[in-house]
């Protein structure tokens, strides 16, 4: 019996996922409390200046971390393949919807792809970046000139990636069925085909429909 659907998450990418989502947020918001004076009413979600000060690296690394698993997961999916500069001159007749001529793609379009690696690089740059400014453990070892410029990378970092999120966010929704399918794992087979059909092809390539019953009589 062939399934209607086709699985695009398991429950542990599913959750993996979501959990580096509320880290984002949660980092995100205690990094713009200590941004500037004026966002510094946000530090009353985290207790107050002081705790907003400590708990954020910690939310910072551990957002990292789990990003990390994702990483794991998905970077050979994330490969750029020959279809991709192609889709990427036609994405104005993506954007359209309208895709006759556009070359199919696999798990992951060329914009997604661009989006992972942005999503990593400024990942590894606030890490870094991070770790140097991080005055309880390390700021002690590193002068007052990398000290500043690692400040100004952290920012900058920080607003490559909450732009990137907005489009992610923007591109998840505009596309009907990916939501559901980071909430529910499953797509179905005129999604995938629609979107990614190199990937419906990959997965959908040892499927055998069941033999007809014999009749007797």
């Amino acid at each position: 019996m062939i399934r209607k659907e086709i699985l695009r998450y398991t429950a542990n990418q599913r959750t993996n996922h979501w959990l580096v989502a509320i880290l984002f947020f949660m980092a995100g918001l205690s990094g713009l409390a200590l941004f500037h004076p004026a966002l510094f009413w946000l530090s009353n979600l985290f207790g107050g200046g002081p705790w907003t000060r400590i708990l954020h690296p910690f939310m910072g690394v551990l957002m990292f971390l789990l990003f990390l698993g994702l990483v794991v997961r998905f970077w050979r999916a994330n490969y750029f393949i020959a279809n991709d500069r192609l889709w990427l001159k036609r994405i104005d007749r993506v954007i359209k919807n309208q895709e006759e001529g556009v070359p199919p793609v696999g798990k992951y379009n060329p914009g997604q792809k661009l989006l992972f690696w942005t999503l990593l690089l400024c990942m590894l740059g606030l890490l870094l970046t991070g770790l140097v400014i991080w005055r309880a453990y390390f700021s002690d070892y590193f002068g007052i000139t990398l000290i500043r410029w690692a400040m100004l990378l952290h920012a900058l970092a920080g607003f490559v990636l909450i732009l990137s999120i907005i489009v992610h966010i923007y591109a998840g929704i505009w596309i009907k069925g990916s939501i559901s399918a980071m909430l529910h794992g499953w797509v179905s087979r005129a999604w995938a085909k629609k979107h990614h059909e190199l990937w419906y092809r990959e997965v959908t390539r040892d499927e055998r429909p069941d033999p007809p019953l014999s009749k007797k009589g």
